[in-house]
């Protein structure tokens, strides 16, 4: 059947000599993949809508197996996350791990929103790192393995917070860090924005304002994190890491 549906391209894939396998992340269907016949022709109006990261209203053909796209309309581009290498490896990295976590049109509209907000905030001069952790965050929710940041993992919501720990599953306050040998100390304003992230939609994110050494430490807790309970190798991660290593 042939249905219109609001998509984010999330990764193109070649596919023959002239046509693609478009992966959308739509708001009716899920995660879903698509023939895009012609695209990988140059002159193609094809070409022209099925580039990454665009956000349009796609003609889909919708079956059982692939998915066929018959036309598109983009009503955002995304072109200056294409322009740039690094918000171009970020936004990859939250297209993978999208994909990686739901399974095929498994409908979410509150993270298809959250993720076509991520991409537009890419756009806008701000930190990409801070829009990555953000989403992540709510991808591992998703996923049934989000850390616990609202109160220590064991229960105690008097006592104030003092670290992280990825075997505990969670923040740990000052009662139980001794408990595991993995504890990262936080401070109470780490601590304040690693909640935050948690808690809150990037559309509600006005001012992004973090500190570089802030932004790395929670990075490395969510890495370690994921490397533990996620489980699922990203390609686009290690990218990410070999960025970060030679910006170091």
């Amino acid at each position: 059947m042939l249905e219109k549906v609001n998509g984010l391209i999330l990764r193109t894939q070649d596919y023959g000599e002239t046509n693609k396998i478009v992966t959308f992340f739509t708001k009716e269907y899920g995660v879903l993949s698509a023939v895009a016949r012609g695209a990988k022709k140059s002159k193609s109006r094809m070409a022209a809508v099925t580039q990454p990261f665009i956000y349009g209203q796609f003609l889909l053909q919708i079956g059982k197996g692939l998915g066929t796209v018959h036309q598109g309309d983009p009503l955002h581009s995304m072109r200056h996350i294409r322009e740039d290498i690094i918000k171009t490896a970020y936004a990859t990295y939250m297209g993978e791990l999208t994909i990686k976590t739901l399974n095929d049109r498994d409908k979410n509209v509150p993270l298809f929103e959250e993720l076509l907000k991520s991409f537009e905030r890419l756009e806008e001069d701000v930190p990409p790192l801070a829009i990555a952790l953000i989403y992540e965050l709510k991808v591992f929710h998703v996923g049934g393995y989000g850390p616990v940041v609202s109160q220590c993992v064991n229960g105690h919501e008097d006592l104030p917070i003092v670290g992280f720990s990825v075997s505990e599953g969670g923040v740990v306050c000052e009662q139980c860090r001794h408990r595991s040998a993995d504890v990262v100390p936080l401070s109470p304003k780490t601590y304040s924005v690693l909640r935050l992230m948690s808690h809150t939609s990037i559309a509600r994110v006005r001012n992004i304002s973090i500190k570089e050494e802030t932004l790395t430490l929670i990075n490395q807790i969510l890495n370690d994190y994921y490397d533990y309970y996620g489980g699922m190798p990203l390609k686009s991660k290690r990218f990410l890491e070999q960025i970060h290593l030679f910006e170091s």
